[in-house]
């Protein structure tokens, strides 16, 4: 640590993220005062003064008249009070927030926690500077602040209730899988809170609203550090910086505390505006998916899934194996489990010789001993048999976990879903119970979610997702922590041949030199200004040809119609040399045309896309997807973070849809995976070596012929005002 700073992750941030003892006095202060308390029923004043006394925290109050309220004392002013209080709570109008902030600041006051909204949250600039005033006051005197516009905050399991919810509910009692909860949204955030009413343990429940000091990513950085909090959920909605995030999040990867983060504002961030197709492919939502995978955040796709995922996560710790097993009462509910974890990629192996025995020994001939496992609804007259088949299964080391549906709500099922709860104590797991009954909160529910050795699901898709989930964090962070420094890839030799000017669009031949200085196969060709020279050219390369007009001006030379493909005679090649640049010129009059590309014909078995930009939010990115006319249309991609490993690439095409080709398709060659992995690598290095200089660059299509990538196209854009 360094001050009241960390810089603890090797992520590239406008700032660094509060340490937490710097934020101590904010998020957890052992004193407080209300500035704006009042005895109005109702009020922000006064019901934080009551959220407050429920915990027992010393309380100070500030009120312009001095008056008593509810028999206790009140200051005039800040200045007046007796002792410095760790924070501050300004219960007052956004006109007034300033003067007292200034106030809080000068008296020593290490926190504070501005309610008010009226600030950069409406647009207007009085309103904006408004906020940047306070943001300036935080940093040059380091007093923390959160808010404005924020619900406020509870921590200790409740003890600190900072906010004016007037429900603030209790967190819960539990030693274990307590939740951290940050949210942008203040109402999302205490929404989520009120599920400690069913059984969940929050120890924190933490707001930002417009953020103008401390903001999300230091919440999660504070909660990574905090003993009682044993994983952390994440409401997100998106920043200006979303590096800071991820720095946090690669602090909770290291520390092994899981985040599971729920992402709102999925839509695209506004149109990019690009002339390659690599723009419109990495949209800001695939992006941002591509940060939480990198930085080990588990991302849910459903506000329901949350809780749900964090509780499993913090109960389950790290699985012993990647493999899983389902026990089911019905043969329906023992389909259902087979069907979601093939769907998700969970992998189910059958159970050893051994426990395949045991089981048959407590289960009916019509029932299955295979996994998943059906015990029958024979369980009603032999109530043993079910946790009897889970002890077999969950003592066998090939499976991390037991996935149960509850079919019934019932008091008899309590019994049973206890008998479970003792089978994981006693094997050391966590057994998945999946609540189909549609009573949702009937019998057992809040006994299944306080015990430390069962996860309520009422889904069965977000059960198995949770699995895949937590098998894919431990990975990750056992991967980081075996991984040596990436392999440096050589790009001098690409320098110089950006040096064009005040361009910001290379032609075709320029691209393409761009792309073979950095190692990667290019389609051979020769650029020509006339036809003759179109002609002699055809010639050297073989027929058939392919002619498209060469210039920094026309990118997409398809839509000009400027390309002439499959042409076997001399005045095939003489015609449409003439055809090119009549339609170039006609498509951009004022266009610096360069001449015409003549290239080979070249024969391919598919076509994939691989392009990479700048994101505005989180710098280079790679894409790689299905190619030719098809990316577009389809748009089977899939989007990293730059630079990639070739065993990243690798990994990146095997998320693809059409996958299926690259393994050899209907007779063709299967493509060389370490050859493209490593193209693709490449292509990564381009954007992530020169991102002072290199906006977009576009492969498109690499065709695939007999296992052998080959780009036969290349667009590389410039940065505008870059320098060279």
């Amino acid at each position: 640590m360094t001050g009241d700073r960390i810089l603890s992750a090797p992520v590239l941030a406008s700032r660094a993220l509060h340490a937490s003892p710097a934020l101590q006095p904010l998020l957890s202060p052992r004193s407080v005062v209300i500035v704006g308390a009042s005895a109005r029923a109702g009020s922000f004043g006064n019901q934080t003064m009551r959220n407050l006394d429920r915990g027992g925290v010393t309380t100070l109050l500030v009120h312009p008249k001095g008056e008593p309220i509810d028999g206790r004392p009140t200051y005039r002013s800040v200045a007046d009070l007796p002792e410095v209080p760790d924070c501050a709570v300004i219960a007052v109008a956004s006109d007034a927030v300033l003067d007292v902030a200034r106030q809080c600041a000068a008296k020593g006051i290490r926190g504070a926690i501005v309610y008010a909204s009226g600030f950069a949250e409406t647009g207007r600039p009085q309103d904006v500077a408004l906020q940047q005033a306070l943001a300036d006051l935080a940093r040059d005197s380091g007093m923390r602040i959160l808010g404005p516009n924020t619900m406020g905050l509870m921590s200790e399991q409740g003890r600190v209730r900072l906010t004016f919810f007037g429900d603030a509910p209790e967190l819960g009692e539990a030693s274990h899988s307590r939740i951290g909860l940050v949210s942008q949204s203040g109402g999302m955030g205490f929404a989520l809170g009120q599920a400690a009413t069913h059984g969940y343990a929050f120890s924190y429940v933490l707001t930002t609203g417009n953020a103008c000091d401390v903001d999300v990513a230091d919440q999660v950085s504070y909660l990574v550090d905090q003993p009682d909090c044993d994983v952390i959920a994440c409401v997100f909605e998106g920043m200006a910086d979303p590096s800071r995030l991820m720095a946090a999040g690669a602090r909770a990867l290291q520390a092994g505390k899981p985040v599971v983060v729920f992402k709102l504002a999925t839509g695209e961030e506004g149109s990019i505006a690009a002339q390659s197709h690599t723009g419109s492919l990495a949209g800001a939502a695939d992006v941002y998916r591509a940060a939480f995978a990198r930085h080990g955040f588990i991302e849910v796709q459903s506000f329901e899934a949350i809780l749900e995922t964090c509780a499993f996560l913090a109960k389950a710790g790290r699985p012993s194996s990647s493999g899983i097993a389902g026990l089911a009462t019905s043969g329906g509910a023992a389909i259902l489990i087979a069907d979601k974890a093939e769907q998700v990629g969970v992998r189910m192996p059958q159970p050893s010789d051994a426990v395949t025995h045991e089981l048959r020994q407590h289960i009916p001939e019509f029932g299955s001993a295979r996994n998943p496992c059906d015990v029958t609804a024979q369980i009603l007259s032999n109530p043993k048999s079910l946790p009897a088949c889970a002890s077999a299964i969950l003592r066998e080391a090939d499976y991390s976990t037991l996935v149960v549906p509850h079919m019934t709500a019932t008091e008899v099922g309590v019994s049973r879903l206890k008998a479970l709860g003792d089978v994981g104590r006693e094997t050391g797991k966590v057994v998945c119970c999946v609540w189909l009954s549609q009573w949702l909160d009937g019998p057992g529910a809040k006994d299944v979610e306080q015990h430390d050795h069962l996860a309520l699901f009422r889904s069965m898709d977000r059960c198995m997702h949770a699995i895949r989930a937590w098998h894919e964090f431990h990975r990750l962070r056992d991967a980081q922590a075996a991984a040596g420094a990436p392999a440096a890839v050589d790009m001098g030799q690409v320098r110089p041949l950006l040096s064009v000017g005040d361009r910001t669009v290379l032609s075709e031949s320029e691209s393409a030199r761009v792309l073979q200085a950095c190692g990667i196969p290019v389609v051979a060709g020769a650029t020509v200004t006339s036809r003759q020279a179109a002609i002699d050219a055809a010639r050297s390369a073989g027929h058939p040809v392919v002619l498209k007009v060469d210039s920094p001006d026309i990118p997409h030379k398809t839509e000009a119609g400027a390309v002439r493909l499959g042409l076997r005679t001399d005045d095939d090649v003489g015609n449409a040399f003439d055809e090119v640049m009549r339609n170039a010129r006609a498509y951009a009059p004022n266009a610096n045309i360069l001449g015409v590309s003549v290239q080979p014909m070249a024969s391919k078995d598919f076509e994939l896309f691989v392009g990479a930009r700048q994101d505005p939010l989180f710098g280079p990115v790679v894409v790689v997807g299905l190619g030719g006319i098809f990316v577009e249309v389809l748009q089977d991609t899939v989007v990293d973070l730059a630079p990639v490993t070739p065993a990243h690439a690798r990994e990146m095409l095997s998320r693809l849809r059409g996958r299926r080709l690259l393994e050899g398709f209907r007779g063709a060659a299967p493509a060389d995976l370490d050859e493209l992995s490593n193209l693709i690598s490449r292509v990564s290095h381009l954007i992530a070596t020169h991102a002072d200089r290199i906006e977009e660059v576009d492969v498109n299509p690499l065709a695939i012929s007999n296992g052998k990538a080959m780009a036969l196209d290349a667009l590389v854009i410039l940065r505008p005002n870059a320098t060279d």
